[in-house]
């Protein structure tokens, strides 16, 4: 796979991964993964159980650390840093600074209780990119108008549904303008009447042309709202394509049999 590190080069994937191998003591998670994702882009990942997805999802932005391999998100590479001709890996700063740039949603909302929702919004601008309080709170009212949840903005999390707190954490990461969005089955925790408002704001989302990755149990969606879709297993990208290929004819007896079983 060719690696183009340039940031100007519009014909550039906006997410790079190269050979991610990633280990837990004896047991092998990711076993060179591969993938690239273009600009406006949205992939969707499925698979089993205990088949890599998370655990890639979080090399994508160094939650994880990599045993090998690397990524490049928008050309820069995320955690290192090229040094007489090889990989190091930079400090917890600039790690950040490129968090900064991916946001993540995750299975639990993992807002703070203490905080109402537009304060948990606001938090990250004010606190990492030191954004003046009148700049964050436009925008945090903004997003939270986005999601559908403007009347609720004083509400603290335990009076809201999970739903609800789920949309308010999409908003808390779209507050920092990020170039690249990540969801890791971020309907998993909700109950099934509550999983098709979060839907409707990543679609939302796909729509306006974010680049997205989505790790999910939702066929439909993948179906529906992605440009690709990646079945994985094992720790290995098993195959991708369309979701008109992936997900109607499968190549592979393994997607196959996953896809027999799920649908």
């Amino acid at each position: 796979m060719a690696l183009a590190e340039t940031k100007t080069d519009p014909t550039c994937p906006m997410i790079v991964a190269h050979r991610i191998h990633k280990r837990y003591g004896s047991v092998e998670v990711l076993k060179g993964v591969s993938l690239a994702v273009d600009p406006g882009k949205v992939v969707c990942i499925i698979g089993p159980s205990g088949a890599g997805k998370s655990t890639f999802l979080r090399c994508l932005n160094f939650l994880e650390v990599p045993d090998s391999g690397h990524v490049l998100i928008g050309g820069d590479l995320v955690g290192y840093q090229r040094s007489a001709g090889a990989l190091r890996q930079v400090g917890e700063r600039e790690i950040c600074a490129m968090r900064a740039r991916v946001g993540m949603v995750f299975q639990r909302f993992n807002l703070f209780e203490h905080m109402t929702a537009i304060e948990n919004v606001m938090l990250a601008p004010l606190m990492v990119r030191k954004e003046a309080q009148a700049v964050a709170r436009a925008r945090a009212e903004a997003l939270l108008e986005r999601v559908g949840l403007a009347s609720k903005r004083h509400r603290f999390p335990q009076q809201l549904s999970g739903g609800e707190q789920q949309r308010v954490a999409i908003a808390r990461a779209l507050a920092m303008q990020p170039r690249v969005m990540l969801f890791d089955e971020a309907t998993s925790a909700l109950d099934p009447e509550l999983v098709g408002e979060v839907l409707a704001v990543m679609r939302s989302l796909a729509e306006d042309g974010m680049t997205m990755v989505c790790v999910t149990h939702e066929i439909a969606f993948a179906r529906d709202v992605a440009d690709e879709v990646v079945f994985m297993d094992g720790g290995v990208l098993v195959e991708h394509g369309l979701p008109s290929a992936i997900l109607r004819n499968p190549t592979e007896a393994r997607t196959r049999e996953f896809l027999s079983r799920v649908l």
